[in-house]
């Protein structure tokens, strides 16, 4: 009888949490979302981006310096024993980044090549006008992050490529039920040895930057598992970058 009874609260539960996803759709949680960061007009009139962070590695803090523009183009900057080291550089044809072994720049191939200008789609947001970048919304019900309650959306882009084959590019955000501002992101990681789990990256502290908000606090790691702390120490919007140090340099590109 216990047992039954714990099904019936259970089953209960989950009809409460669904009937309360339902008081919203999921355009009125994104629509929701843009409105308390800033608004989509702001959004829109976006170019681009200069962060500048610390990720903790071992125990040692490393500067990074990450820039993302309207157009494609996007880098990040690692400081590392008074070393600058380039990686994910994309000019908007080539993608290339510094070998940690030869310390020579490399152009990466083809097919990270083109999964990269599939996400230039996504500057500054992936779902700022998202239906007309062809991609779907599903609200997936409630589920608590963190001890906050969440509204779960399912964002399925446009599939990307992985040795040769398709295969799809899904991921599920978590967003605030009250503020609707993003707490969580998961998606399937696809290729290296942690292929098959499910990958966690988290937002939280939103501060407020020329009338846009960002989080200043991130992680990413593995669900349930280890994460790596990314701490944002400032974000300069529409900043002025030499489109020089987007391009492949050039002694690298005489010594091919």
């Amino acid at each position: 009888m216990r047992k039954f009874q714990l099904l019936i609260t259970a089953l209960a539960v989950c009809a409460l949490s669904s009937a309360h996803a339902q008081d919203v759709t999921v355009d009125e949680i994104i629509d929701g979302y843009f409105e308390n960061t800033g608004g989509k007009d702001a959004w829109k009139s976006l170019k681009g981006i200069k962060m500048t962070a610390k990720v903790n590695q071992g125990g040692m803090e490393i500067p990074l310096e990450i820039v993302q523009l309207t157009d494609g183009k996007q880098y990040t900057k690692i400081t590392f024993q008074g070393m600058s080291l380039m990686q994910n550089v994309y000019d908007g044809e080539t993608l290339w980044g510094t070998n940690f072994q030869s310390m020579k720049a490399e152009k990466s191939d083809d097919e990270t090549t083109q999964n990269m200008k599939l996400d230039t789609n996504d500057f500054p947001d992936s779902f700022l006008d998202y239906k007309d970048k062809g991609y779907t919304v599903e609200l997936m019900g409630t589920e608590t992050i963190d001890g906050a309650e969440t509204y779960k959306v399912k964002l399925t882009k446009e599939p990307r490529m992985l040795d040769g084959k398709e295969v799809e590019d899904v991921s599920f955000y978590y967003f605030e039920t009250e503020s609707f501002v993003p707490l969580a992101v998961d998606q399937e990681i696809k290729a290296g040895p942690q292929a098959g789990a499910i990958g966690r990256s988290t937002m939280s502290d939103y501060q407020e930057v020329e009338g846009l908000y960002f989080p200043f606090s991130m992680t990413q790691g593995v669900k349930d598992g280890p994460s790596q702390p990314l701490m944002i120490e400032s974000i300069v919007v529409n900043p002025e970058v030499d489109s020089s140090v987007f391009a492949f340099p050039v002694e690298a590109a005489s010594g091919e």
